[in-house]
């Protein structure tokens, strides 16, 4: 994923009343930053520098030209000097962008002995940036705000943070989730509310029928399989009855076809998310299961079971995670250990977890299934990474959508499992198995998740304020009776 075609408009404010000279030194200020933060790698997007907004005509202009470009994720306002907020009242009334506010200074030290009201003219951001966020805060407007000397790691850390977020905003905006067949029958949380959803994250959440992957699928040629299979093989480790001719290598070749097709179909749709469920696959010869980790793989967003608000969320992750070192999966919580001192979770899914969280090189392996009444199908087998992780899901309320994050740290596996053939990750969360488990159940957390070695907290709430959602944080200092008390009073804040 190019994460560079995403612009954040740079808007600097200011106001007519100091004069050429002032408004000039806060252009070439504004335009030294704009260069030294397209040159630093941390930071993925492109910052874009717009003319000094100085009047409400101006600054309401600039909103609208953001609102309708389709490159513009987001935008970054920085008051360099006092900028009165009523200039800026229609343009926040109109604007559709996410918003970062830049406190920060131009000079990172007082100039003690030279210093004078000239000086402190050009350079009063403590003053103009507070002006400037009163008024959002009037508006009850979101945004993130970030304040620091404009050249620290960690203020661009924390910029990147809110792009990568932005980035994924604006690619929902422009995606879509394909559901091949319903959810899964008498499943609660896999349901919710589509027009919500497109309402909130942009997302046209639309069905297909599993027969038109069925067509695709049947003309997919052996020579496409094995052109795809000759990349499996240089990629990953596999088994040894997958290289050479019999009924386990033509199931992994059944998966190469399904890929295939898939992407065929992913592509034509302009789709970057998409759903299967096993109670509906009648065409195919398996369950996709291969062909689900490998698109995960290049980027596309999962659910399974016809999960479809994981799914987008996966992409969401995806899109927010591009070139950080770590993964993104669709992930599953299947069972628990108990053992005093090692008190652990183990998540997996039938097939569908995706091998960027590997630890090592995945397996392929066929082994069957137990469920759905299809062949044995071909999938990677792989134990996660271990290090700090979260897992993040989504849920439809009826009355608003809430977002749920718990933070856990990934364990080494220590027990062989040869009888449980499937990508697996083992994690302790915090601030214990427990007491994370009560505060997920309390807060209406699914069996789906989105397991990220790649992100923390702080990428998903920026998504959640974003998209204007509620969101749920279970850490090392949550207690489940207090976070009940604050999702109560949470009821009357989202009611509103």
């Amino acid at each position: 994923m190019n994460l560079k075609k995403y612009e954040y408009w740079f808007i600097v404010g200011s106001q007519d009343l100091y004069g050429d000279e002032t408004l000039k030194q806060v252009a070439d200020h504004a335009r030294i930053m704009t260069d030294e933060f397209n040159k630093d790698s941390m930071l993925s997007g492109t910052v874009v520098l717009k003319p000094t907004a100085i009047t409400p005509n101006a600054i309401r202009s600039l909103f609208e030209e953001a609102n309708a470009s389709n490159n513009c994720a987001g935008i970054i306002t920085w008051m360099h000097t006092f900028s009165p907020s009523k200039m800026w009242i229609q343009g926040l009334a109109i604007n559709r962008k996410p918003i970062l506010h830049l406190h920060t200074q131009f000079n990172r030290d007082i100039p003690w002995s030279s210093i004078d009201m000239d000086f402190m003219n050009l350079n009063q951001s403590a003053h103009g940036d507070r002006e400037h966020g009163y008024i959002h805060t009037r508006m009850r407007l979101t945004r993130k705000v970030v304040a620091g000397f404009w050249q620290d790691k960690e203020l661009r850390r924390r910029m990147d943070v809110w792009m990568r977020a932005a980035a994924a905003r604006k690619d929902g905006m422009d995606s879509t989730v394909m559901r091949l067949g319903d959810n899964m029958r008498e499943v609660a949380v896999t349901e919710g509310d589509k027009v919500e959803a497109q309402i909130k994250f942009g997302w046209q959440v639309n069905t297909w029928g599993i027969g038109d992957l069925a067509v695709r699928y049947a003309k997919i040629s052996g020579a496409q399989a094995e052109k795809l299979a000759e990349e499996y093989a240089a990629k990953y480790d596999l088994a040894p009855d997958l290289n050479q001719s019999g009924k386990t290598r033509d199931a992994m070749l059944e998966q190469a076809k399904i890929e295939i097709a898939l992407k065929e179909m992913l592509e034509s749709e302009h789709a970057g998310a998409f759903t299967t469920t096993f109670q509906d696959l009648h065409g195919l010869p398996q369950l996709p299961g291969l062909a689900c980790q490998r698109l995960m793989e290049q980027g596309y967003g999962f659910g399974a079971e016809g999960d479809w608000k994981q799914s987008m969320l996966t992409r969401a992750a995806k899109v927010m995670a591009a070139g950080l070192s770590g993964g993104v999966s669709f992930m599953e919580d299947y069972t628990y250990h108990f053992e005093p001192g090692k008190e652990a979770a183990l998540g997996a899914h039938m097939l569908e977890i995706c091998p960027s969280i590997a630890e090592g090189k995945p397996r392929i392996e066929v082994h069957p299934l137990g469920i759905g009444g299809k062949a044995d199908p071909a999938r990677m087998v792989f134990d996660a990474a271990s290090g700090n992780a979260v897992l993040a899901t989504l849920i439809d309320l009826g009355s608003r959508f809430r977002m749920i994050v718990n933070e856990i740290e990934t364990v080494k596996i220590e027990n062989a499992m040869p009888k449980l053939p499937v990508a697996r990750a083992l994690w302790k969360p915090y601030p214990n198995l427990s007491d994370a488990a009560e505060a997920w159940i309390i807060s209406g957390g699914t069996h789906h998740s989105v397991y990220s070695s790649a992100l923390t907290t702080e990428y998903f709430r920026d998504f959640a304020e974003m998209s204007d959602i509620e969101f749920v944080l279970i850490d090392r200092d949550i207690k489940p009776a207090r976070l009940q008390d604050e999702l109560r009073r949470s009821e009357a804040y989202w009611s509103r």
